[in-house]
C-alpha cells in the first residue's frame, strides 16, 4: 500500500466523496484557495468549482447553521472549523439543532453534516488555539465523535461519516497531519463504532486515541524492553463508544490505563474506567488509571506545554508503576 500523509489522506477521503456524491459540499474559512489553515482541502476548488467548494466569513455558529440547514435539504455538507478551541462558538448548532432535529422530527428528517477540526496541542499556539474539547461534545446524545490516530483511519472513517445520515464531529490531530501511514487504495471505509487493538499485549490493558494512540505505541514499545507486555487500544470512535472491545481485554490481563490529550477532570478516561467498573469490575487486579493533560489552560511556551501535555514517556511509566505495583 501506498505511504501518504495524514492531511492527504483526509483530501482523498474528501475528493472521492465528492466524486462519488454531487450532493457533497465543502464550508469554511479560507477553504477554496489557500486549502484551509493546515492545507488539507487545497486543490478541491480547482477540481469540483465554487459551487460546491465555499469559502465562508470568520463565523462559527452562522456558518455551521448554514451547513445545518443545508444538511436538512439534502445536501451533505463537510464544514472545516479552523482549530477545535472555536467550536465553542458553533455549540448551540450543534448541540441543540444538529444533534436534535432527527429526534424531533421523528426521524422524517435527517442531518448527513460532518464537521472537521484539527485539536490538540504541540504547536506552542497557546490556550485558545490547543485545546482537546471532545469531552464536551461526548455529553451531546445525537453526535457521533471520531478521532482517527493513522492516514489509514482518517481516510476510511472520514468517508464512513460523508455516508451517515446523523451529524459527526470529525477531529483531526495537527501533530499527525505530516505522519506518513499505509493507506489501501480503491473504495473503502473504516466502520464507525469499532474500537481496533493495534497491538497485542498480556500484562496491561491501554486505551486511547487520536494523536495519544501513537504515544501509547511507542510507550508499548518502550515497556517491552523491561518484559512488560502492554495491549493498545485505539478508541477510534469516542461517541457511540465500543465498551466491548475494551472489557474483552481486560479480562485478560485485569490492569487499565486510559490516556487522552485533554485535561484530566470530567475527561474521556473517566468514561472508559466507569463503564469498565460496570461491566467488568471482577476482573480488574488494580485500580484503573488515567493519563492526561494538566487541568490547566494549554500553556503557549513549548516547555510549559510539553510538561502540561501526556506523552509516551508519561504514559509508560504509570503503566509501568500499575504492572508493578499489583
Amino acid at each position: 500500500m501506498p505511504q501518504i500523509y495524514y492531511s492527504h489522506a483526509i483530501r482523498q477521503a474528501i475528493e472521492e466523496e465528492m466524486e462519488r456524491d454531487e450532493r457533497v459540499i465543502l464550508l469554511g474559512e479560507d477553504i477554496a484557495g489557500y486549502g484551509g489553515a493546515f492545507k488539507t482541502t487545497e486543490g478541491i476548488v480547482d477540481r469540483f468549482g465554487p459551487e460546491r467548494v465555499r469559502n465562508t466569513p470568520i463565523s462559527e455558529g452562522g456558518f455551521v447553521g448554514v451547513a445545518v440547514g443545508a444538511a436538512l435539504t439534502g445536501l451533505r455538507p463537510i464544514v472545516e472549523i479552523m482549530f477545535m478551541d472555536f467550536i465553542t462558538l458553533a455549540m448551540d448548532q450543534l448541540a441543540n439543532h444538529a444533534a436534535k432535529l432527527r429526534y424531533q422530527f421523528g426521524t422524517q428528517a435527517t442531518v448527513p453534516l460532518v464537521l472537521r477540526t484539527p485539536a490538540g496541542a504541540g504547536r506552542g499556539y497557546g490556550p485558545t488555539h490547543s485545546q482537546s474539547l471532545e469531552k464536551w461534545l461526548l455529553a451531546t446524545p445525537g453526535l457521533i465523535v471520531l478521532a482517527p490516530s493513522t492516514a489509514a483511519e482518517a481516510k476510511g472513517l472520514l468517508k464512513s461519516a460523508i455516508r451517515c445520515d446523523d451529524p459527526v464531529i470529525f477531529i483531526e490531530s495537527k501533530i499527525l497531519y505530516g505522519q506518513r501511514g499505509q493507506v489501501p487504495e480503491g473504495d473503502f471505509v473504516t466502520p464507525i463504532g469499532e474500537a481496533a487493538v493495534v497491538r497485542p499485549g498480556d500484562d496491561i490493558t491501554i486505551v486511547s486515541y487520536s494523536r495519544m494512540t501513537c504515544e501509547s505505541l511507542k510507550a508499548a514499545e518502550a515497556l517491552a524492553e523491561h518484559e512488560i507486555s502492554a495491549e493498545v487500544i485505539d478508541l477510534r470512535t469516542l461517541s457511540p463508544m465500543d465498551t466491548d472491545t475494551v472489557a474483552a481485554s481486560v479480562e485478560r490481563t485485569g490492569k487499565l490505563l486510559v490516556a487522552e490529550e485533554g485535561t484530566l477532570s470530567c475527561g474521556i478516561g473517566a468514561e472508559v474506567v466507569a463503564r469498565i467498573a460496570d461491566t467488568c469490575f471482577d476482573y480488574l487486579a488494580a485500580p484503573p488509571r488515567r493519563v492526561a493533560a494538566l487541568d490547566i489552560p494549554v500553556p503557549a511556551g513549548r516547555v510549559l506545554e510539553d510538561a502540561a501535555t501526556p506523552n509516551w514517556e508519561s504514559i509508560g511509566r504509570a503503566a509501568a508503576e500499575l504492572v508493578r505495583s499489583y
